[in-house]
């Protein structure tokens, strides 16, 4: 589907902001524009911006009821309680559940943790899980990255003595569980400075401020932001503020003396010994983590990821890697098996502004990628829904703009519990509300989403040309690393590029091009990658010239040509 092209020229006030950082960065122009549409206004902000300190971390007794979850942890532990560590079976819950449990687990040994089976157990805490910690003697609960909405459950542990402690960073209902903490900073009335927390960047906060209640110094808690970086960038939280600052230490780590768990995960991914970037969490170690939960159980990631065995780690990841295997080869039979639903009635799903799509069979693990992949080739919300112990079970992703949420928050009735974010939500119903559901869901939809939502948007950073793209400047963008929602990589274009003459198709089908490009500014030719474009090749053959869209990205390929290259996302023909 091709994309709307999009570039808003900075404002006569972002100008001067512009203006005033031009002579910093006089040798690369660009960047200066790329710092104000970020929010840069000086010189100043421009050096925090590039140097991330985590000094500029935020004191966590500022997020709402702090001061309560340290006193009864303080407490737990003073009086030998046994503690539990609760989490979610994907990769923010298992990262939590990790950093919590090895933290505590140097200062106090009655603990363990527990991760929920996505099958048999589903999301959340159940009473199943709190009836087994009653018969083991345990007092109380840390849930992490999930609880927010636990209030039966939470009031039946209240009757048999466990309190609760709640980090999580989901939507909270108007009625809140009756736990002796929350930690949320979505709570309303919350004046976190930032309230995009992601689940297990919440633990962290906690364990922080339970380390300066107590006089702890930091290193070993810093030592493990490796586990904080994962979570952000799997979870897909704005990269802004703190998180930023935490992923951008997390990836220092990871780099130089990772978790022996993700050391593990990072042998099998085959980048030991490269540059480990937030796309290679994104997209081989989060999804590793994640397939532990999807396929068999998040426990053996967290076993993983609190491993002190090297050969046992090494293990484990091998397993964790095969379940990866798994996910990929149901991921791609699920999908084919929707598009084919989708197919068959197309005049149908034509007309409608969203999907919903049910079918019994379908892996519970493996229904949330679907949606997404749903949403990405339709370019619509999409609810994808199978059947697990007797309740239809569901994901839902958004296109960007629209607020999924409200939208399954919208038949809330017909719903027995549900929960998650603006772009991603997760519920469950009965059989046999499935029919209205998907009435009032699409009714809801074709209310509320823009014309333009319906359509996929490309948003330009800049305009460049070939002789814009110098050492200083490709030096420069690399400090604006780690990227992510509210700090995304750079989007360019540059007009009129033709072929040097040399270009050609790749790929098992000849379906990508292998470009060699070159413009009327220099007499540089830049090596790019244009994935799935096979059907603009005859024209770029001809070298005629062309629009491109598109990142920079260092090449990391042995006996690369060009230490960078140009990621095109999009061609436009002139």
């Amino acid at each position: 589907m091709v994309s709307k092209w999009n570039y808003s020229p900075l404002t006569a006030e972002e100008q001067q902001l512009e203006m005033a950082l031009a002579e910093k960065f006089a040798n690369c122009p660009p960047i200066s524009e790329l710092l104000v549409q970020r929010g840069i206004s000086s010189v100043e902000e421009a050096h925090k911006f590039f140097h991330p300190s985590l000094k500029d971390m935020h004191d966590p007794f500022l997020m709402p009821e702090m001061d309560k979850a340290v006193n009864r942890l303080n407490k737990a532990m003073g009086s030998k309680e046994k503690l539990l560590i609760f989490g979610d079976y994907d990769v923010d819950g298992t990262t939590a559940v990790a950093l919590v449990y090895k933290y505590l687990r140097i200062f106090y040994s009655h603990i363990d943790f527990y991760i929920p089976t996505r099958d048999d157990e589903g999301y959340g805490i159940s009473k199943r899980v709190i009836d087994e910690a009653a018969e083991n003697g345990v007092k109380l609960i840390i849930i992490l990255d999930c609880g927010i909405k636990a209030i039966e459950e939470i009031k039946y542990a209240k009757t048999l003595g466990i309190d609760f402690i709640i980090c999580d960073h989901h939507m909270p209902d108007d009625e809140l569980p009756p736990a002796e903490a929350i930690l949320n900073p979505k709570l309303e009335g919350s004046t976190y400075p930032c309230p995009h927390l992601s689940g297990c960047g919440v633990g962290y906060k906690f364990m922080q401020a339970f380390a300066q209640s107590n006089g702890i110094t930091s290193n070993e808690l810093e030592g493990m932001l490796d586990l904080v970086a994962v979570s952000i960038a799997a979870d897909i939280v704005p990269m802004v503020d703190e998180n930023r600052i935490m992923t951008y230490h997390g990836l220092k780590r990871l780099n130089t003396n990772p978790n022996m768990g993700l050391r593990a995960i990072i042998r099998t991914c085959q980048l030991t010994n490269k540059e480990i970037s937030i796309s290679d969490v994104i997209f081989k170690i989060g999804p590793r983590i994640n397939a532990s939960g999807r396929m068999q159980s998040g426990r053996e990631a967290v076993e993983l990821l609190v491993s002190r065995d090297s050969s046992d780690a090494q293990e484990k990841a091998k397993h964790i890697d095969q379940y990866n295997r798994d996910r990929k080869e149901l991921d791609k039979r699920i999908t084919e098996e929707a598009n084919a639903i989708l197919d068959a009635d197309s005049e149908a799903y034509s007309d409608k502004k969203a999907i919903v799509i049910y079918n019994k069979d379908w892996h519970k693990g493996i229904i949330g990628i679907v949606a997404s992949r749903l949403t990405e080739l339709y370019y619509k919300p999409a609810v994808v829904l199978t059947l697990t112990n007797g309740l239809a079970t569901g994901s839902s992703r958004s296109v960007q703009g629209f607020d999924i949420y409200k939208a399954v928050e919208a038949s809330r009735d017909l719903l027995e519990n549900f929960g998650g974010h603006t772009y991603a939500v997760g519920l469950s119903l009965k059989e046999e509300n499935i029919p209205e559901f998907t009435r009032r869901f699409e009714e809801y939809v074709a209310a509320n989403i823009q014309p333009n939502q319906l359509h996929p948007q490309l948003d330009i950073d800049a305009y460049l040309t070939f002789a814009d793209i110098t050492n200083d400047f490709i030096s420069c963008l690399r400090r604006f690393n780690p990227f992510g929602p509210g700090n995304n990589k750079p989007v360019f274009c540059t007009r009129n590029v033709y072929d040097f003459g040399t270009s050609k198709l790749v790929g098992r089908q000849l379906e990508h091009i292998k470009l060699e490009l070159v413009d009327n500014t220099s007499g540089k030719v830049l090596n790019g990658i244009a994935f799935n474009m096979a059907q603009y090749f005859e024209h770029i053959h001809s070298r005629k010239p062309f629009d491109i869209c598109y990142t920079i990205e260092e090449n990391k390929h042995q006996n690369a040509s060009s230490p960078i290259q140009l990621f095109v996302k999009e061609i436009r023909i002139r």
